[in-house]
């Protein structure tokens, strides 16, 4: 079993689909009930995904054994820092090491795109997400944003 990590268009069925399970996921553990399909097609809607495409970012997704499982977003910020979001692995392939390829494809665009720092806000209840950024040299800094979802903020230098 092998995974595969590649730039891939944020809008092709497979990406579109990961970013729906990923706004499903955050959503439903955040109302702590299942979110509607209604709900998840109103969070997509103008969430800047266009930015996800060079020259303004990338958008990866991982694949295990050739089945789309996990995808990452970068969005450059400005000349010097981009943003981490969207990281999601699918429950079925977590544990098995996509979260920390998916850190490093990012991290490697962000190079190619020019940008010596990545950062990025999460919550307290996404404590999967905040153990891996921290596993991976992401360290907790002040907060640069006030976003409604916006607990935690780490930062990481390239």
């Amino acid at each position: 079993m092998t995974w595969h990590v590649i730039p891939e268009r944020y809008d092709t069925p497979e990406s579109t689909a990961l970013r729906r399970a990923y706004y499903d996921e955050v959503a439903s553990r955040y109302w702590g009930r299942p979110a509607t399909e209604r709900e998840i097609d109103e969070g997509l809607t103008d969430d800047g995904v266009e930015r996800l495409a060079r020259p303004t970012g990338e958008f990866v997704v991982g694949r295990y054994d050739g089945a789309p499982a996990a995808c990452a977003g970068l969005r450059v910020v400005d000349a010097s820092t981009a943003e981490l979001t969207r990281v999601y692995v699918r429950p079925a392939f977590r544990g098995t090491g996509g979260g920390a390829l998916l850190l490093a494809a990012v991290e490697r665009a962000a190079r190619e795109l020019g940008v010596g720092r990545v950062r990025l806000d999460t919550r307290d209840d996404l404590v999967e997400a905040r153990a891996l950024y921290a596993r991976h040299g992401y360290e907790e800094v002040p907060a640069f944003n006030r976003g409604p979802y916006a607990e935690h903020w780490f930062a990481k230098s390239l």
